[in-house]
């Protein structure tokens, strides 16, 4: 019976479980990284693959002679190492995005993973909560939504604005039925954050940080520059108090525009996913999107800091994570997401076919095709073409998206096989 949902609640622990809770997660960081490096030893110098079942008896013996390492709970030293497994499975799964394993700093965010057989959870009231932790008691949680199943894992944290309890539920909810609803395509932009091929107007993002807000953070990260020189020259790099307080207002900051952006992308796919029974999305390659032009000393990039606003402005509306929810929203809904290749879309014509720059000129928000006259927003346009592709695919399985070749679709005929098939789709 494994985890199929997530729920994420913020957590109010007292002054004492505050310090029990950071002093844990700089044992648990710690517990990830020296794990890491005895398995990449062992494997560099004797082709050695060791697992968290071998792991789990050294743990037992560093608890034993380090009171550090003991004041974790085991049952959290021992989820670490299973998840450093999976870590492991992910990168040597060919079909698995994930790269090595990687080690955590020091400014990492705060974690305490627990199995669901090691806390317990009651309700206090409508609003309020309390979820049992191994050695540490009761710690109270804002009851912002049901739970609705059993819990199989629990994970404290702490971000910018405070501490969470997330845990990993079991619902038994099984996929929706295909809903039969209008298919659609959204291209995904910077000027337009997404344009649907069935609106008229694109769906724009609200800013994530207000003119004073993000005053006050450019501010900030020039006072913590400072600071950090003065720590070098005359501590000794020790941070200050007055470095660590300018450390924390960052983090609440860049906290909040997290939390903003993941509140609209939530709202786009769940919209997305409710409404449409096919999405047609591009296959983007995000990394290869957003590399650095700085090049090398030898041979420097060229419109370095443009580019660097650019990738700003692409990652600040994220496509790979929009992507991400909309894979398991659509399973919810009864829906279908199909990634089509991605060249040419805001440059072919969704009425007639036609493969032409020219059709817009200088890449501004209007095509214009040069051969048949269509003219429309050139996102709306995109969007259009990439709802066709869409369609030819058939709405294959999810899984199947990534395999899709890269090669010349041919543009001919869209207008006449959208027209034949508008009717089936919209019954």
């Amino acid at each position: 019976m494994k985890a199929d949902a997530g729920r994420k609640y913020r957590a109010y622990p007292t002054e004492v479980q505050d310090q029990v809770l950071v002093r844990w997660g700089h044992t648990a960081r710690a517990l990830w990284n020296v794990a890491l490096e005895q398995r990449v030893y062992l494997w560099e110098q004797r082709r050695y693959t060791l697992r968290s079942v071998e792991q789990c008896k050294f743990l037992t013996a560093a608890r034993t002679d380090l009171d550090w390492m003991g004041d974790l709970p085991a049952q959290s030293g021992q989820q670490i190492l299973r998840s450093l497994d999976r870590a492991y499975d992910n990168f040597w799964n060919p079909s698995h995005p994930a790269g090595f394993p990687a080690r955590k700093k020091r400014g990492h965010r705060l974690s305490i993973p627990l199995p669901g057989q090691a806390v317990e959870v009651r309700k206090l009231n409508r609003k309020w909560a309390e979820v049992r932790l191994p050695k540490l008691g009761w710690l109270r949680f804002r009851l912002s939504r049901a739970i609705g199943g059993t819990v199989r894992n629990a994970t404290v944290s702490r971000d910018g604005n405070g501490w969470h309890v997330s845990f990993g539920v079991h619902t038994g909810r099984m996929p929706d039925v295909p809903n039969g609803k209008p298919a659609c395509g959204v291209d995904f932009g910077v000027a337009a954050s997404a344009f649907v091929s069935t609106d008229t107007t694109p769906r724009l993002m609200p800013p994530s940080l207000k003119a004073k807000e993000k005053k006050r953070l450019k501010a900030l990260e020039q006072r913590k520059a400072r600071q950090i020189t003065y720590a070098k020259k005359h501590n000794g790099g020790k941070y200050s108090r007055r470095l660590r307080t300018t450390i924390v207002q960052i983090a609440r900051l860049t906290t909040r525009r997290a939390n903003r952006r993941r509140d609209f992308t939530h709202k786009l796919t769940t919209d997305l996913a409710k409404s449409h029974g096919l999405i047609g999305i591009e296959d983007l390659r995000v990394k290869s999107m957003t590399a650095s032009a700085k090049g090398t000393a030898a041979a420097p990039g060229r419109d370095v800091r443009a580019k660097a606003g650019l990738n700003r402005s692409v990652l600040d509306n994220t496509p790979g994570e929009r992507r991400r929810q909309l894979e398991y929203k659509a399973r919810m809904y009864g829906s279908v997401l199909v990634a089509v290749p991605p060249f040419h879309t805001s440059q072919t014509c969704a009425a007639c076919g036609l493969v032409d720059p020219g059709s817009r000129k200088g890449c501004g928000r209007l095509f214009a095709c040069t051969r048949c006259g269509h003219e429309d927003d050139a996102d709306h346009n995109a969007s259009m073409e990439i709802e066709a592709r869409a369609r030819r695919t058939g709405g294959s399985d999810i899984n199947s998206t990534r395999s899709v070749p890269r090669m010349r679709v041919p543009a001919t005929g869209r207008r006449r096989m959208r027209e034949a098939l508008q009717p089936a789709h919209a019954g």
